[in-house]
Parts: structure tokens; sequence; C-alpha cells
């Protein structure tokens, strides 16, 4: 915790000396200690202390001040640090307006001139008003602050996105956060400013998009070389492998990823199935672990950036990005991973980000405290996210349409949803519309046998259904399976038109596609096992392959 202000205003300079003097004396090691002779330019820098998330202890302030009453200066002051505690400095013939100050701005005291000895007339005075303070206030956190709506879809983007790229940051409520409407009026922000987000020097960005995020939070956004041996698109678990491998070996590797290191594995609460941890690992910690082995072995990692174009041109690959620039490589892994299928049943699309999630289960846990919680899929990730969310959830509701979860979740999981009281499993059922005026509220119940209704109270429901590739952005001649999965290997020889694209006389190596020198790894592969090992494996196997198209070409 940075240490806690007190600021001295006196406009006779000889008596401000002395008055810091004596302040700092007592109060240095705990305390920093601000001295001004100018109540106007204190107040000025109020604000940018309230945004940087300083905490102002005390105010001491003389009271006939040329430039302004000291009173009304702690009524200005008590705007912008309300917590703080205010004492009026004055003089024998003051003490009339300092009485009607304790009752006017909640002055706190109010101190004689002269105060010597300070043993005796300042410092017992200061430490009881400084004692109350520190048993009245909680430490402030110093780093990145969200300022929005609790649903709000442009909100929930912003803190998945910190969240996914690690950054530790506090959501402040708007509508239920003194602190949020603190800041708001300190800098004049409205609702439309909103969300606002405040970095550690106090400055801040309104409305802010991605991009901006990541400059300012010194994140890489554009790339230093002209041309990579290797370029990795997707940093889910099988394009972390791949950076790991590829910058390993001495390949000049580039990782690109559209929003954060991790993919669907990293807003996992726990993966309890992976080699070498038996006490499972979270998604956070993994992809924690991943993007710090894979930097320091020196490659180079862009995000949020979207690959929207290969163009292939002799041997080398042009990636064409979304702000429009061109990245050049001599070979590609795609490992772009699977995203969820859209729920578009009535009232889901108008209330996503609002209460409705998309996987993220994490990241709006504390959204569930004692709420009924209904979760849509019955795959792993669906059975990881009920288990984590039933710790704050009154309850959970894992809907599916089967009659069971056997065929589509692993059985560690299966044992433990049952041995979970909160967790209710809803079978043959399906959610076949959202109600809610501004945020989640309802949810309708259908039973496929049936086809009975029921409407039912919803506080959050997470979705987490089916596996859609995402590939729509790859070229059309590169070929895909009939669920827009990419074809590698062998497979592509055999496909109807295999031999149309494929002019070479050597066979396809095994994650290698039907463009030379571009592979694929992980779920966006067509037959890939969908395991975080098995992803972790392809990316590993991806670069093994990229050296031997490199050594030929």
């Amino acid at each position: 915790m940075k240490k806690p202000i007190i600021i001295c205003i006196d406009d006779d300079k000889q008596v401000l000396n002395a008055i810091r003097a004596d302040i700092r004396l007592r109060y240095r090691s705990n305390y920093k200690i601000m001295a001004s002779d100018s109540a106007s330019e204190v107040l000025e820098t109020l604000t940018e202390l309230k945004n940087k998330g300083e905490v102002v202890a005390l105010f001491l302030s003389d009271q006939r001040m040329p430039e302004m009453l000291g009173v009304d200066f702690l009524e200005q002051a008590k705007r912008i640090f309300p917590e703080a505690k205010r004492v009026l400095l004055t003089a024998y013939s003051d003490t009339e307006a300092a009485i009607r100050a304790i009752n006017d701005i909640q002055l706190d005291y109010y101190l004689l001139k002269p105060w010597n000895p300070p043993e005796e007339k300042l410092y017992p005075i200061l430490d009881d008003l400084l004692d109350q303070w520190k048993a009245q206030v909680s430490p402030n956190f110093t780093g990145l602050r969200l300022v929005g709506y609790q649903f709000s879809p442009a909100t929930h983007d912003i803190k998945d996105y910190l969240a996914g790229n690690l950054f530790a940051y506090r959501f402040l409520d708007i509508e239920s956060d003194n602190l949020a409407q603190e800041l708001a009026a300190t800098n004049e922000l409205s609702s439309k400013d909103l969300p606002t987000l405040f970095f550690e020097d106090g400055s801040f960005i309104s409305n802010p998009n991605l991009t901006q995020i990541a400059e300012r939070l010194g994140l890489q956004v554009k790339a230093k070389e002209m041309l990579y041996d290797v370029a990795i698109i997707g940093a889910g678990p099988a394009g972390l492998a791949a950076a790991v491998y590829g910058g390993s070996e001495g390949l000049k590797t580039l990782l690109i990823d559209k929003k954060a290191p991790g993919g669907q594995a990293g807003t996992s609460s726990r993966i309890e199935n992976y080699l070498g941890f038996p006490n499972g690992l979270s998604g956070q910690d993994l992809t924690r672990r991943a993007i710090t082995q894979a930097t320091r072995f020196g490659i180079e990692f862009l995000s949020p950036l979207n690959v929207n174009g290969i163009k292939v041109e002799n041997n080398y690959k042009n990636l064409i990005l979304n702000d429009g620039s061109v990245i050049k490589t001599k070979s590609v892994v795609i490992a772009t991973g699977v995203d969820y299928r859209r729920l578009n049943n009535k009232g889901v699309e108008a209330l996503t980000g609002a209460g409705i999630y998309y996987g993220a289960a994490t990241t709006e846990a504390h959204l569930c405290s004692e709420k009924e919680v209904y979760i849509v899929g019955g795959g792993n990730s669906a059975g990881q996210g009920a288990m984590y969310l039933s710790k704050f959830a009154k309850n959970v509701y894992i809907v599916i349409r089967r009659d069971s979860l056997s065929s589509t979740m692993s059985q560690y999981l299966i044992d433990q949803i049952n041995n979970t009281a909160n967790i209710h499993l809803l079978t043959h059922t399906e959610i076949t519309e959202t109600k809610g005026e501004g945020k989640l509220e309802s949810v309708v119940l259908t039973n496929n046998k049936t086809q009975a209704s029921e409407e039912k109270p919803a506080g959050v429901m997470f979705i987490f259904i089916g596996a859609k590739p995402y590939t729509e952005w790859t070229p059309d001649f590169l070929l895909k399976d009939q669920k827009g999965f990419i074809i590698t290997g062998s497979s592509v020889i055999n496909h109807e038109d295999g031999t149309k694209v494929w002019k070479k006389e050597q066979s396809p190596y095994l994650l290698e596609t039907s463009i030379p020198g571009i592979f694929a790894a992980g779920d966006v592969r067509s037959g890939a096992m969908n395991r975080v090992a098995s992803a972790v494996g392809e990316g590993a196997m991806a670069i093994s392959f990229v050296h031997k198209y490199l050594a030929e070409n």
C-alpha cells in the first residue's frame, strides 16, 4: 500500500515551514507529507491524487488565507476525499468560524496558533484523529481500476481482456460503489463516458477499445521484424506450446492472438487431468506459466490482433491483419482453436454480457453470490465451471438435452458434481427463452420430451455449447471439413479436392494443411482430440514439421 498523505496549507511560509517540520518529525515514517502555500493548487492536485489511487488521511489548513478561507478549502477537499480528517489552524479571533465549521463541514478539530510545544498541543490531537482514520478506512487498491456498469457488455469485454492477459484490476460498479461515484464526480464523467479505465499514474481512458488498452499497458501490437521463420496464429495451449518450442529451438517466432493467451483453456477454473499437476491447476495459471516461458525464449507476442487472411507468394506467407498491416513469414501454424457456439434462442442475444456469458466463469464469478445460476452445456468446460461457481452460487443448474453427462464429460467431473449438494442436473431440458430488463432475471425451461415449459428466476447464465472452429478468416483453398475444421496430413490427399490443391510429390506432413508450409494444431484441426494435453503435444509437434519444411525450402 502507498503511504497515506497528510496535507498542510498555509499562505504564511514561516508558519507553513514550522508546521511541516513538526509533522515530518512525528509522522514521516508512516505518512507522505505534502505542504503548500496555495489552496487552489492543492485542490487541482487532489483530483490527480484521487485518480492515482492515493489516499489523503488528514488535511491541516490555515483559516485566513487571501486566496480562500480554510473552511472553504476543506469543504471542497471533502468532496474529493470525504474520509480524510479535517483540521483548521486558527488564531484566537477565528474560533467562532471554526466552531461553525464543526457543524457546517463536519470539521474534526481546530488548533490555535501557536501550538508549542507540539508534544502537548499538536501530536496528541493528530495521533487520535489518525487512529480514527485508520480504523475507518481500508487500504485502496492502487492498480488498474475499471469504472462501469455491472451489466454492461462493453464493461464485461474489458474485464475479460484484463483477466485474460493476467492484469490485476479492480472493478468499481458505478451504481453501488462509493469510490466509483467519487471518481466519476471528480472527473466529471457521465454515463456515456463509461466504462472508464483508470491507470496507476492517474490517467484514464473512457470507452477504450482493446488496442488502446494494450498500448497503454505496454503490450506489443506491432511486429518488430520484417520476416519470421514461423508465425503462430492463436495463443491457446497448442499455440503457446508451438511458441515455446519455436523460441527454444532458435526460430524467429511470432505469436498472434485476437484477444489474450490461454484460449478456452485459459478461462477454465480448474484443469485436474493435466499431466504433472496432481492437484490440478487453473487455466490462468497454465497460461501464465506458458506465456512467461515462451517470452523467455525471445518470441514476440502480438495482442489483440486479428489475422483476416493469408496470401501465399512463392514460398512466403503474408498475414493480413485487421489493422491493415502485413506480416511476412516462411511458415505458419494455425492454432486458433474453437469458439463456443451461439445460443440463438429468444432473448439471449439482447442479454449477452448483461447476465449471460459465453465461458468466462472466473471473470464473472462474483456476480453469482447467492444467485440461481444456469449452465448450458455438458462438456468438461461446463463441469469445471459448475464446480467453481458452486462455491459462490445459491444453486447451479446444468442444463443438457441428453439423459446424462456420461458421453460428454470426464468421469472425475461427473463424480464431483454428484457429490456437490448445490449443483443440479436438468436432463432432457433446454432454455428456450431468457427474460429481463437490462439484465438477466429469469429463464424459460422446456422439457424436450414432454414439451412442458416453466419460468424460473435466474441471476446469471453461462453457455458452454458445441465447438465451432475459428476458421472463417482462412482462404478458400485451405481445405476444411464440413464443420469447418482444417484438414491435415494424409486426409488432404484423400479429400476429393486434394489432388487439385496439393501439387508436391511428397505427401503433406502429419499436421500440414493443403498449403505447403502452413500447419494446423489443436482443436482447430479436423480429427483432433479435444484435450489440453493433446493440444500441447500437437503444438510442439508442429514445430518439428516446421523445421523439416524450412530445411527443404
